[in-house]
């Protein structure tokens, strides 16, 4: 039997995408997600909000910050009943309260750290904080029964999602992995149409979605996009 799980979205802001980087004429107003998986074993944080940037990084997203402690204290619990943090990746606004938990155990694919630490990629002073504690992790783990760390690189060569077995199915954290629901949906779509031999041309799409589909997920979750990814379901 699988364990109970409780899953909960805190809300951690928002920031805004510039025209440039949105693919149109206009910027793009886009959340701040994180979730909060609670398990027998414990409570595990997927995502930190956004973190302090410098000058420059600060005006060109124009972050609008809503405390970790209070998305917590929303959620019924604190920094300190926390036992395990996941991060997606380590930008800036996936990782910027890392330093408030320090000696909590944060998993991190090896690749994912490595380039952090090399500079140039995100905030140094959220990589490297009194009492950072990784766990480095190559490909995928079980972190605890039914729960599971994925490799979906593409945004970030080190990016991770976390795959979560409940009673009703199972639930994918997806992070980045996807900037929308509706992105994945086409890449699922993409991938419908050429198993079934849809003649070319066909959409590309990443080589994890064949992963991530054969645990048959019943909800996928995003880091930026408040919406839901459901499977869609025939008619009878």
């Amino acid at each position: 039997m699988n364990k109970q799980t409780a899953l909960r979205r805190l809300d951690l802001g928002y920031f805004v995408r510039p025209a440039s980087e949105a693919g149109g004429s206009q910027p793009r107003v886009e959340p701040v997600l994180a979730y909060l998986v609670q398990r027998d074993e414990g409570l595990l944080l997927f995502d930190t909000g956004v973190g302090a940037a410098d000058p420059e990084t600060e005006a060109h997203y124009r972050p609008h910050r809503r405390s970790l402690e209070a998305a917590l204290a929303a959620a019924g619990v604190t920094l300190t009943d926390i036992s395990l943090v996941v991060n997606c990746h380590l930008h800036f606004d996936h990782c910027g309260g890392n330093p408030l938990l320090g000696g909590k155990p944060v998993l991190v694919q090896s690749v994912e750290l490595a380039t952090a630490r090399r500079g140039g990629y995100t905030i140094d002073e959220l990589v490297d904080f009194p009492g950072a504690t990784y766990e480095e992790i190559t490909g995928e783990a079980e972190v605890w029964p039914g729960v599971r760390i994925v490799p979906t690189p593409g945004h970030t060569a080190g990016h991770q999602s976390l795959v979560i077995r409940e009673n009703d199915g199972t639930v994918v954290l997806a992070g980045q992995a996807h900037d929308f629901a509706s992105h994945f949906a086409s890449d699922h779509l993409a991938r419908q149409a050429a198993l079934q031999g849809l003649e070319p041309p066909l959409p590309t799409y990443q080589s994890w979605l064949e992963r991530l589909t054969e645990f048959d997920p019943r909800r996928v979750l995003f880091a930026h996009d408040c919406s839901v990814w459901e499977p869609p379901r025939h008619s009878s």
